[in-house]
């Protein structure tokens, strides 16, 4: 899940331009990895994910990796991946992410078959180029033209790429079980650079967090009875009075390091009322003017705090017939560190009323937003310079997640470093004729190489 539109916050001037290093993987030979990932179905129910594994691991293989260095491991219909080339050193090692999976594609609303990928007029089209499929590419065509150099790092560095990260998330958990040791984590499902309408580049977006996705149920139940004899409880109004205090509600405004540092370069990028909105709300998170302000742009109002809206409602059994229950989802979105349950907690308080149950959905998980590292503001910084000079990078907070969700939760610092750089009006990820440009190939092969030479010395 890839999101540039909408970054949280938080960032820093570039410092001057440096050269990356030299020989990064070969422009076609990225593009027909990407090609060929793009032409297995990798979508759940279709069982195809170990297939594209085997596909990678074939890829690393005759780039001189051992059968020992490669590891698939099937979990139900689908699979993990991992890919390491050893360091020399003892210190923790570092992990790429990625995913294979894809969400699905009916070939009758697409112009081409999402699942034949075809290049035409400078695009790449097929379901998954974009997500995630192009980073994944790039970072397997990185590792193999590092062990085909002989290039020796330091630390370690694992490819890891789940397989479900699209639906329910079991593959990414059992890496991040199975890695919670490592330094840190790349992400190349996050962040990447966002490219003008003119053809020039705007900004560059590193995610260093995510909001929380947690569902929580709202219940209410009693006896029902004939509806032509109404007592004073009716399942259906005593809901719909929570639900209202619930949609009246708003969250307390919060801000942390992201959001304190990179506001104001983001008012800069925005500029006008909401610009400097956000520049006042930086300088003083209780600026009441500023948060109203802020609350009433959708595309701001999920960057200043946690919100929780109602989505789903069902009640009653029979038309003629008081409701013996009465049910409502409440989508929320928690600003990182805050607790799951604390949450919970503040919702059961606005409705006050103790026949409504407020139930939370089992697996949500919370992760709290990654430090924004020297080391890795460093290696992105140079990375991005060497296409973009004086490029400004904005740490970012996704409002969906990513595989980084679980390996932060697990107390992995994870960032979302994509080599991608597109225009807004090029991204179809998740829609109809998914694509991307086949120009972003090479820069993205020299922005994989420079992160992972710099990363693990």
């Amino acid at each position: 899940m890839r999101n540039l539109t909408a970054p949280l916050a938080l960032a820093a001037a570039l410092i001057a331009a440096a050269p990356v290093h030299a020989k990064p993987a070969d422009a076609e030979t990225a593009k027909k990895i990407l090609k060929d990932s793009i032409a297995i179905p990798t979508v759940e129910g279709r069982g195809q994910v170990p297939k594209l594994a085997a596909y990678y691991a074939s890829v690393l293989k005759a780039a001189g990796y051992a059968d020992s260095d490669i590891e698939i491991t099937p979990i139900g219909e689908s699979a993990t991946f991992a890919a390491t080339l050893a360091g020399t050193g003892t210190g923790k090692p570092i992990v790429l992410l990625g995913h294979m999976d894809v969400v699905e594609a009916d070939p009758k609303d697409w112009t081409r078959d999402p699942f034949v990928p075809v290049e035409e007029n400078g695009y790449i089209f097929g379901r998954g180029s974009e997500d995630n499929k192009f980073d994944v590419s790039m970072m397997v065509a990185a590792m193999a033209q590092l062990k085909k150099e002989g290039f020796k790092p330091k630390r370690s560095i694992i490819l890891l790429l789940s397989g479900d990260e699209e639906t329910a998330m079991v593959t990414t958990r059992a890496l991040a079980t199975k890695y919670k040791n490592a330094e840190f984590a790349l992400n190349g499902d996050g962040g990447g650079g966002l490219i003008g309408e003119d053809g020039k580049p705007k900004y560059y977006g590193l995610q260093a967090g995510e909001k929380t996705y947690a569902d929580y149920t709202l219940e209410v139940t009693n006896p029902g009875g004939h509806s032509s004899r109404p007592s004073d409880t009716n399942a259906i109004v005593q809901l719909a009075n929570a639900l209202a205090k619930v949609g009246a509600y708003r969250f307390t405004p919060q801000q942390n390091e992201l959001t304190k540092v990179g506001m104001p370069i983001v008012a800069d990028q925005v500029g006008g009322d909401i610009g400097a909105a956000l520049k006042a709300f930086a300088a003083n998170p209780a600026d009441g003017q500023a948060i109203a302000a802020i609350r009433a742009d959708p595309e701001y109002i999920g960057q200043i705090g946690t919100t929780c809206v109602p989505t789903l409602v069902k009640g009653g059994h029979a038309e003629n017939a008081l409701p013996q229950r009465a049910t409502a989802n409440i989508n929320c979105r928690i600003f990182p560190g805050v607790p799951i349950e604390a949450v919970r907690a503040e919702l059961e308080k606005v409705i006050a009323d103790p026949a409504i149950k407020v139930k939370t959905d089992p697996d949500a998980t919370a992760s709290d937003a990654s430090p924004l590292r020297p080391d890795v503001m460093a290696a992105v910084k140079k990375a991005v310079n060497a296409r973009a000079p004086g490029l400004p990078i904005i740490p970012s907070m996704s409002a969906g997640a990513t595989d980084s969700l679980h390996f932060r939760a697990v107390g992995v610092p994870s960032y979302g470093v994509a080599g991608l750089f597109s225009k807004a009006s090029d991204s179809y990820a998740h829609g109809l004729n998914e694509r991307v440009p086949v120009d972003a190939i090479a820069p993205a092969l020299a922005h994989w190489d420079s992160l992972l030479r710099d990363l693990s010395k």
